[in-house]
């Protein structure tokens, strides 16, 4: 067993496939597979099962996932402590991304890593911001970018963006509004996220405020998917702008933004409050920042603070 094969069979394992964690490593995915075959032979245990959407944990996969996050988390700690000496950015972080940017920030973000970091490594992964600030407050993840966290004594926040949620649908609907009241969404059969979630969390404490029943009619998660249903006629959705790039709307559907009362969402710069502070935390909380701000600044956000 050596940490090349720890650290391919963890990005498989998070990344839920060969192909994708191919992609984000710049490896030949059969070299994967071999790094994988290899350890499971030494172990003599199948950790991953092949679906055809990608790979599953078996229960030995899921213990040794449990080990490599430690393995890896020490590993990267010797070299940053050797690195501060030095101040600079070497080791190993973990990056958190939400599903609305995660597929326009990878590339830079690895870009700038192989540029201006050559000695350190980047692992990211997507998930939800409830799922994040987990993460973050285990410390399983360094650093991410989650909306309107609620405080927790193990995260540190930095704020980056301030966006508005606006009501996406059907253009005829809509009859070319270019806003729309908050007390006017009763109206509309929405698509939302589950409870719990931070987009329909903002939405249901600003329904009870304004004394708005609002009419959920499904509950999706993904973005691309709530997109395909209100294209198919099933409803409306809340969404930022920046959660829009990328995706193509068409002429059947408009975006409004909310307004009377507005129900703004702030975009935070997210950290372990377990883990000093490093070069690599410095450097890699910098460039985030950064292209995080130039991916939207083309859409109605604004810098935070």
């Amino acid at each position: 067993m050596n940490l090349q094969q720890i650290e391919t069979f963890v990005a498989v394992a998070e990344t839920g496939s060969f192909s994708k964690a191919a992609m984000l490593s710049d490896t030949a995915q059969p070299a994967l597979s071999r790094q994988v075959r290899a350890l499971e032979m030494e172990l003599r245990e199948t950790l991953l099962i092949r679906t055809g959407r990608g790979v599953t944990l078996t229960e030995a996969g899921r213990r040794l996932l449990e080990h490599s996050h430690a393995i890896l988390q020490h590993v990267a700690q010797a070299k940053e402590d050797l690195g501060c000496e030095r101040n600079e950015p070497v080791g190993r972080i973990v990056v958190g991304l939400p599903p609305s940017l995660a597929r326009r920030l990878t590339l830079p973000l690895i870009d700038a890593f192989s540029r201006q970091m050559p000695k350190a490594r980047v692992a990211i992964v997507e998930g939800l911001s409830m799922q994040m600030a987990e993460w973050l407050a285990s410390g399983r993840m360094d650093l991410g970018l989650v909306y309107s966290p609620e405080p927790h004594p193990h995260i540190e926040t930095t704020p980056v963006l301030q966006e508005r949620l606006c009501l996406v649908g059907s253009a005829c609907a809509l009859h070319g509004r270019s806003s729309l009241g908050f007390e006017d969404l009763s109206a509309f059969p929405l698509i939302m996220p589950q409870y719990g979630q931070i987009f329909r969390k903002l939405m249901e404490a600003q329904a009870r405020l304004s004394q708005v029943k609002l009419n959920v009619v499904w509950e999706v998660s993904s973005v691309p998917a709530i997109l395909d249903l209100v294209r198919g006629g099933y409803g409306y959705a809340a969404l930022t702008r920046s959660a829009l790039e990328g995706h193509e709307l068409g002429e059947q559907l408009v975006v409004a933004p909310i307004e009377s009362p507005a129900v703004m969402i702030n975009l935070c710069l997210a950290q372990s409050a377990k883990r000093k502070t490093t070069p690599l935390v410095r450097c890699t909380a910098s460039v985030l920042h950064r292209l995080t701000t130039q991916v939207c600044e083309s859409v109605s956000a604004v810098p935070a603070g």
